[in-house]
């Protein structure tokens, strides 16, 4: 099967290129019974109604009233799965993560897509007017950002240590008919000792667009600030 119409490509490159198609096919398929194993996990134990802090969806209403929120107050309705990104920030980790900022600026994005689907949420540890204040440099106007600061929700699920060393995860949790909250599935950047920033990759399209280039990933990392202005 021929990718491109270009008639100089040589016969070691058609080659190759073939053998690569034929890896990426794999590698597709091989995502898909991935999926399939998270699918397929058993009812995973019941949490607690963990309480978080919630600022109101516009911004810049920085003075604006401040409101309890529980775990099982995420869910917009029956029948829906609830997602929540732990942001790196808050505690011992008094600056923002630049790679989570990354992730978010994506889930910025696309929340609107993702919530005809499933509810979605950002939990940080760090106080609520700072978490904010992060989030207004970044324009993060599409997304329902949490305080964990006086919870053990960031401890419970592995993303915080007890000397308060902030770590990124993403969790999805069920409800049952009852109201009661499911942990269904955690994943880490850290999945092995030999592999410490690759687990939760998918979340980002940022990586795959450089893995389709000749240089690849490199050494690069995320930035809050590239040197072109807030939000750059």
């Amino acid at each position: 099967m021929r990718l491109t119409n270009l008639t100089d490509e040589s016969a070691a490159y058609v080659r190759a290129r073939e053998e690569l198609r034929q890896a990426e096919i794999e590698l597709m398929r091989h995502r898909e019974r991935v999926a399939a194993l998270r699918r397929g996990l058993p009812g995973g134990p019941v949490v607690e109604d963990y309480v978080f802090e919630e600022g109101p969806a516009d911004l810049s209403a920085g003075d604006a009233p401040v409101r309890s929120v529980r775990l099982s107050e995420l869910f917009s309705g029956p029948g829906r799965d609830l997602v929540v990104y732990h942001l790196m920030y808050g505690k011992r980790q008094t600056e923002a993560c630049p790679m989570c900022t990354m992730w978010i600026d994506g889930f910025n994005g696309v929340a609107h897509h993702i919530t005809q689907n499933a509810d979605f949420a950002v939990v940080a540890a760090a106080g609520l007017p700072a978490l904010r204040a992060h989030a207004r440099t970044r324009g993060w106007a599409n997304l329902r950002l949490l305080s964990a600061a006086n919870s053990t929700f960031k401890y419970d699920l592995g993303s915080e240590d007890a000397e308060g060393n902030q770590d990124s995860t993403v969790s999805v949790f069920t409800r049952d008919d009852d109201g009661a909250v499911r942990h269904f599935y955690s994943a880490h950047p850290r999945m092995a000792e030999d592999i410490d920033q690759r687990g939760i990759d998918l979340l980002s399209p940022v990586w795959h667009v450089l893995d389709l280039t000749p240089r690849g990933r490199g050494d690069w990392f995320a930035a809050l600030d590239y040197g072109g202005g807030a939000g750059a």
